[in-house]
């Protein structure tokens, strides 16, 4: 179960009766089920894999109330896996319930595990996960990312002081509101550190969500806190830069980089955040366990000491307009979203008018363009070449060339254009993935460029050489291989 998935707060009239009996007429359509123990359903508020969380009404309690209910499946083969996993699920929740009392941790009131089914009856928040900030779209400013994150850091100190390690803190199992209250969630996964592993009946072999976890976590060794505190520092590069920190496109190579790679700075990639920040996450990220903050609230503590020195908390509000004439454009079709808030970062949009001399031929400067609107001529020695229009890029040559590093064409705009300026010197600092889509797509535009170019010269060549034999497999053809062409 991903934590509360998008709970929204109840409005005062919804406990009327008339809206009360709206959502029974609705309830046999959607099949939400009247009542789970003595609890009244309400509405349901979150569904996940194996969990569906509604709100709900009990008559313990005056507040409504949160119940995430959990049907157990087949009995036989996977379904019974099934059932033993979610079963262990329950009984670690419901061990470490009455250890947690804390303003930002969710509290559990009851566990009920019954043949069929069972449910947790909890706090009702009315607030969504983390999971809708994760981007670069709706990212929180700089303040309020320190204030959720310094919840969460004495948030888990806490815990940890009682005896209990999360192991699964990820953005969906933290619930923040508009006020910027916390929850943590799901202490499902939660580890006993006063138990030993062998006869912890709730420990369960390889949990947690691989991206967010540690690298002791990855290798099986022996957890404490500090493993809690590495997943809460990549929930927050996550909030900070709008990605993770660590992206591939297999498991296993996931797990290398975790393991064995540094994760680029946050301030490469979001220009407000300092360089202290970015040594706040990169110490809560470490590999070395004894460089990592030893507890919750030293990583608080080092988060105060940056939120004292915010002064502008107003957030820069992102340039969608350039950003949809981006997306719009040939080049960057192989381009993330967040690949491409990150090349608006680094690079200059600029104007120019007709009949400029963008480019000179022989020059060594590196920086080349994409153009976006307009269109510019290609020349070399006061010969025209070519013409290009929107979606393509243009003197690149001397960046390509790593010996001389000399454009190998002049280009002048024919009409009134714009293009995005890319300096090279800012590329080497954007992220890894960044860098290498650049290098991909601009071999990819000279590739092409150079096909036509060659259709365009052919029609003024003699014919060419008629082959006698030709290769069956590659280049490194054996003698063997060749055979003659046939007629």
């Amino acid at each position: 179960m991903r934590g509360y998935l998008n709970i929204r707060a109840a409005s005062g009239a919804f406990w009327q009766d008339n809206a009360v009996a709206g959502v029974v007429a609705k309830r046999a359509m959607k099949r939400i089920p009247e009542t789970i123990g003595k609890c009244q359903i309400v509405r349901e508020v979150g569904r996940g894999a194996t969990a569906t969380v509604y709100e709900a009404r009990h008559p313990g309690f005056s507040e409504p109330i949160a119940v995430k209910h959990i049907r157990f499946g087949d009995d036989s083969g996977d379904g019974a896996r099934m059932n033993r996993r979610l079963l262990k699920l329950l009984r670690a929740e419901e061990a470490v319930a009455w250890r947690l009392e804390h303003p930002n941790i969710i509290r559990i009131h009851e566990v009920v595990i019954e043949p069929e089914q069972a449910y947790v009856i909890m706090e009702y928040f009315p607030g969504t996960t983390l999971e809708r900030y994760c981007n670069f779209e709706h990212r929180l400013p700089v303040h309020r990312v320190i204030g959720i994150i310094f919840k969460c850091c004495m948030a888990l100190d806490y815990a940890y002081r009682q005896g209990i390690v999360h192991r699964d803190i990820k953005p969906a199992n933290i619930l923040v509101d508009e006020k910027d209250d916390v929850r943590i969630t799901d202490f499902g996964l939660a580890l006993n550190v006063d138990k030993r592993v062998e006869a912890d009946s709730t420990f369960i072999m390889g949990v947690g969500s691989p991206a967010y976890m540690s690298p002791e976590q990855i290798k099986n060794y022996p957890l404490n806190q500090k493993t809690d505190l590495y997943s809460l520092g990549v929930v927050m590069f996550h909030l900070l830069a709008g990605r993770l920190p660590f992206r591939a496109a297999h498991p296993a190579q996931l797990v290398y980089k975790i393991i064995n790679a540094d994760p680029p700075r946050v301030s490469h990639i979001n220009p407000d955040v300092s360089e202290q920040m970015d040594t706040v996450i990169r110490k809560a990220m470490e590999k070395d366990l004894y460089s990592r903050y030893k507890n919750g609230a030293e990583f608080a503590k080092d988060l105060s000491a940056v939120r004292y020195k915010i002064v502008d908390e107003d957030d820069v509000q992102l340039d969608t307009s350039r950003f949809s004439m981006l997306r719009k454009q040939a080049f960057f079709t192989e381009f993330e979203d967040i690949e491409l808030w990150e090349v608006l970062r680094i690079s200059v949009w600029r104007n120019a008018p007709g009949r400029v001399k963008l480019i000179k031929e022989g020059d060594t400067e590196q920086r080349f363009g994409v153009l976006l609107e307009g269109r510019v001529e290609l020349s070399v020695m006061g010969r025209r070449v070519m013409e290009l229009g929107p979606g393509t890029i243009f003197g690149e040559s001397a960046w390509l060339d790593r010996i001389n590093h000399r454009q190998t064409m002049s280009v002048v705009s024919l009409e009134p254009l714009a293009y995005l300026e890319i300096n090279p010197a800012a590329l080497v600092l954007a992220t890894e993935e960044v860098q290498e889509t650049f290098q991909r797509e601009v071999a990819s535009v000279v590739a092409h460029r150079l096909g036509a170019l060659a259709l365009v010269h052919a029609e003024h060549c003699g014919a060419a050489t008629e082959a006698n034999m030709t290769s069956t497999s590659n280049f490194a053809a054996s003698k063997s291989e060749w055979r003659l062409v046939e007629g």
